[in-house]
């Protein structure tokens, strides 16, 4: 199947939410269970916050992507990737080709200038695929513990 025959979804509703917290948790392994991975995006909806995600042909989602629309002075209305997640079985397939195309085609009709997101510096093979998809690197992102 090629990206655009995937069907992509919001994940609005909490039963939604928790449905996606198995393919979440591969990218971030500290959630601490489902519940807690409910009310943390719950908690940023109001930050404009938002989970789609892809099914397989079996109907269980195996790719998802938190992104928000958010304004920035150094680059107008963008729209900027919290997280992608595929799962491993699942890699090469397209579903998070999908997911980023519909993205970009959601920054797009919404009028946003710019596509933003982070990858961490180990992630190689994500950084092969954002090339790919016509990304490039801008800037470094720093950030400290506190």
């Amino acid at each position: 199947m090629s990206a655009a025959e995937f069907a992509v979804k919001q994940a609005d509703s909490a039963e939604d939410i928790v449905r996606l917290f198995p393919v979440m948790r591969e990218l971030r392994p500290d959630l601490k269970d489902a519940d807690n991975f409910l009310s943390r995006v719950q908690r940023q909806h109001a930050h404009g916050y938002r989970l789609i995600y892809v099914d397989n042909a079996q109907g269980e989602p195996v790719a998802c992507s938190g992104y928000r629309l958010i304004e920035y002075l150094y680059a107008g209305a963008s729209l900027y990737v919290d997280d992608l997640i595929c799962l491993k079985d699942f890699r090469g397939k397209g579903y998070a080709e999908a997911l980023m195309r519909w993205m970009e085609s959601h920054a797009r009709e919404q009028g946003c200038e710019t596509f933003h997101l982070d990858s961490g510096t180990q992630r190689l093979r994500a950084h092969r695929f954002y090339f790919r998809l016509g990304l490039s690197i801008t800037s470094f992102h720093f950030q400290k513990k506190l």
